[in-house]
């Protein structure tokens, strides 16, 4: 069965400064490789056989690269973004779509297995799936828990558990429909507007390693990750 991914590569990267004044965030190197090169090393190993980059934001550096992606033995297209349309606003550009397709960031260092993780969408019969992760937060203050302006009692410097969004979604077509064309549309808002629409939307927590990159301490941190052990992420 074919496999379709869409990886959005167009973000200006503006808090990875000045490292993204050269080059866009998704050329930046980890290890030996940019970090858009592992994940379509990895899109390849799990059985995707055509990747469309969405970008916008030095375009033709990134299509210099990779260019049609014969050299990592998959079908590489692009869809330019004559405007930034957010990060679910460039799928509407997008005609040849499939029922079923992946979409993710393209600056994220995991060894998520991509190809379960699309093998259970499709069986779920859900419009979206969102892979999540629990991050731990630690809060540089003392945080007060307070009632009617008393003090009840203080956490010093607490560490907190979030469940994140990962920025790797699959998606049925049909959500398609909830994207308004030439409009900069957001994650965040497609998700309100599906729960709106009750629709059911997948959450599968994944309990291995991610990063994303798009800030300075996380990106040193994944090149010495990856540095240490590149075959967690590159077999």
């Amino acid at each position: 069965m074919s496999k379709r991914a869409v990886i959005l590569a167009g973000g200006k990267g503006t808090r990875l400064r000045p490292y993204t004044i050269v080059l866009p965030k998704p050329l930046m190197p980890i290890g030996e490789f940019p970090i858009l090169e592992v994940i379509v090393k990895q899109l390849v190993a799990n059985g995707f056989d055509h990747i469309t980059l969405a970008v916008n934001h030095q375009a033709e550096i990134i299509k210099a690269f990779f260019m049609d992606g014969q050299k990592w033995g998959i079908r590489i297209d692009y869809s330019l973004e004559d405007q930034p349309l957010g990060t679910m606003g460039p799928l509407k550009q997008i005609s040849d779509l499939p029922e079923t397709f992946l979409v993710m960031n393209g600056d994220i260092l995991t060894n998520l297995d991509y190809s379960d993780f699309y093998e259970k969408h499709t069986q779920s019969g859900k419009i979206f799936t969102i892979s999540s992760h629990v991050r731990e937060q630690l809060v540089d203050y003392g945080v007060l828990d307070t009632e009617n302006g008393n003090l009840l009692g203080l956490r010093e410097k607490p560490r907190m558990n979030y469940e994140v969004s990962m920025g790797v979604y699959m998606m049925s077509r049909v959500a398609l429909d909830f994207i308004p064309a030439d409009t900069a549309y957001g994650f965040d808002q497609l998700m309100l507007n599906l729960v709106a629409a009750q629709e059911s939307v997948a959450v599968r927590r994944f309990a291995g390693y991610w990063l994303d990159i798009g800030r300075p301490d996380d990106y040193m941190t994944a090149i010495d990750i990856f540095e240490k052990d590149s075959t967690v992420f590159l077999t």
